[in-house]
């Protein structure tokens, strides 16, 4: 595969077991431009543990990959660069697009396999790409999803065995139609303003969830809402504290919101918190943890395929996010695209 020609990329491919590039870019067969894998690596992830960890994987990647792949690297440089470096991998006919940080650069990296709202398709006709994670980030929240330990050499093995499952992605919509995309786990409300603060203190680690959720506590109000599951009827939902809609389970540094989310089923898990107080969170976070709260009053579960949210009365002061990421205000819609991207697992 041709180098990625975008210097702002900040590319760097190696051949492994050669160090001439040149004959690289040269090779005209099909097969050898499809053994490019990218690492899309943010290295101030962690408080810059992620660029530290990632130099010292680099030795163990070359030995298990070697037979594998050419290992591309490219270095984020801000907020969605890890989306521009994805397309234009795909656009280039990369094998894989390996996410290595936490749940924000995953997130990244997933809209970067679209574009316009739809999936972007690689310049190679019939060439597809393949998404891949090497949890190092503060939260690492889908990875828990698959039972899988916050260990980078696991998920380097992972990525040699080749074993790959189709994943779901939830889609987000909101009023001018505008597709954004999520893999974890899209909320409302509390926990996303939460989310919104915990985002400006991610230096003191997963200590950073506690001050958001401290911080979203002060003046929050439960609002009335009213939702439209998979095209029925508008319903009304009253005084809502937190409403989450989970592609996989966790989210918020272990906290299992969505318990029997599954990313391969082709549905979302939407789970509603209804006139919570702030007492009743610290008696029932450890339900809220473990994932054993679907039995506690005021929480109800349902397995959907779309759903839309606006407020009852219109204020435009009601928190969205998706995987952690700040994403704007109610009124918002959210789908599933079934077996969207396929996922080294």
């Amino acid at each position: 595969m041709a180098l990625l020609p975008n210097p702002s990329l900040s590319l760097r491919a190696e051949q492994l077991g050669s160090p001439d590039l040149s004959a690289e870019r040269a090779a005209p067969a099909a097969s050898h431009r499809r053994r490019d894998f990218v690492f899309v690596v943010n290295p101030k992830g962690a408080n810059g543990r992620t660029g530290k960890e990632w130099k010292k994987l680099l030795p163990y990647l070359r030995t298990r990959l070697a037979d594998h792949c050419n290992v591309c690297e490219s270095f984020t440089s801000g907020p969605s660069h890890a989306i521009d470096i994805t397309r234009e991998a795909i656009r280039e006919g990369a094998e894989a697009v390996i996410a290595v940080g936490g749940d924000g650069t995953l997130h990244e990296v997933v809209n970067g396999f679209f574009w316009d709202g739809n999936p972007l398709v690689s310049h190679e006709k019939g060439s597809t790409t393949a998404l891949g994670l090497i949890p190092l980030g503060t939260g690492s929240d889908f990875a828990r999803t698959f039972g899988w330990k916050n260990d980078p050499y696991d998920a380097i093995d992972r990525i040699a065995k080749g074993n790959k499952s189709k994943i779901d992605v939830g889609a987000i919509e909101g009023p001018t139609g505008d597709k954004h995309f999520f893999v974890n786990v899209a909320d409302i409300h509390l926990s996303a303003k939460a989310g919104y603060y915990a985002s400006q203190y991610k230096k003191f680690g997963n200590l950073c969830y506690v001050i958001g959720a401290l911080k979203a506590f002060k003046g929050h109000e439960n609002h009335d809402l009213e939702i439209k599951v998979d095209r029925g009827e508008w319903e009304s939902v009253t005084k809502v504290t937190a409403m989450c809609i989970g592609n996989a389970k966790y989210f918020g540094g272990g906290m299992k919101i969505t318990p029997t989310a599954d990313p391969t089923n082709g549905h979302l898990e939407l789970v509603v918190l209804q006139n919570f107080k702030w007492y009743d969170f610290l008696i029932k976070l450890h339900r809220l943890y473990g994932g054993t709260h679907l039995s506690v009053k005021g929480v109800s579960s349902r397995s959907v395929k779309s759903i839309e949210v606006k407020e009852r009365v219109r204020r435009g002061d009601i928190y969205v996010q998706s995987d952690g990421e700040h994403w704007g205000f109610l009124s918002t819609k959210f789908s599933i695209l079934p077996g969207a991207i396929d996922f080294f697992c």
